[in-house]
């Protein structure tokens, strides 16, 4: 690989909506955590990549046995997503135009040739790339009250997954604008919008769950052993 690959995983959020003891990456997916299966991903996909886990400064439940890569780094991570990228950003000796890839520790079932797709797309494209789904329903917006007021055409419309992957310098200067100009960001690519830049939409598999509410732990279970079976 021409530039070095940093690998930015955050987890110091709480999960609230899953409504369990503890932190939803935590919770156990078969005989292992959500994040050991993640981070497994992860290393399966960039053995040689440098791992920086941003975790809750009073985190109980973390164990480093689960990290299998060789270089890794914990930093603490802050109280939205955002701030915990921007503090893993601040602590790596990154030159400008490496490569930085930030995935959700909350999909564990993102696939290795998924991963390597993206990761093609990132040392070709300038303004980065991101794994992505083109909208496949109906899509409603509500009214105030909760009533289906529209029907909004699904044309051009994707959900943004993870990894999302840019350049160190771009990423870092995306997330500083933001945050000058107040701008609430739910992802790094919105970051990067905000610019005027324009990351490639990189389709990838459906099965590529975020782990949110309690039935998705069945539903990625369920998902992890089919990948297994076809492996």
């Amino acid at each position: 690989m021409k530039n070095p690959l940093w690998l930015i995983v955050p987890a110091a959020g709480q999960g609230r909506r899953m409504a369990a003891a503890k932190p939803k990456q935590y919770l156990a997916l078969g005989e292992k955590p959500i994040m050991r299966h993640t981070l497994e991903r992860l290393h399966a996909a960039f053995p040689e990549a440098h791992l920086v886990l941003c975790l809750d400064p009073d985190d109980q439940w973390f164990d480093p046995g689960w990290v299998p890569f060789v270089r890794w780094q914990r930093v603490d991570g802050g109280s939205e997503r955002m701030d915990s990228v921007m503090q893993a950003l601040a602590a790596i000796p990154a030159e400008p135009d490496d490569l930085v890839m930030v995935h959700d520790v909350a999909r564990p079932c993102v696939s290795v040739a998924d991963l390597g797709l993206l990761l093609s797309h990132m040392q070709t494209h300038p303004a980065g790339a991101l794994l992505a789904m083109p909208v496949a329903d109906t899509m409603k917006r509500a009214d105030d009250s909760g009533a289906s007021g529209a029907t909004e055409p699904r044309d051009g419309l994707w959900h943004a997954l993870t990894p999302q992957g840019f350049r160190f310098e771009l990423l870092c200067r995306a997330l500083d604008q933001a945050r000058a100009n107040q701008l609430t960001v739910t992802d790094e690519a919105s970051a990067v919008e905000a610019l005027g830049q324009y990351p490639r939409l990189v389709s990838g598999r459906r099965d590529n769950l975020k782990v949110t509410h309690p039935d998705d732990l069945a539903l990625a279970n369920a998902i992890l052993a089919a990948q297994q079976r076809n492996s």
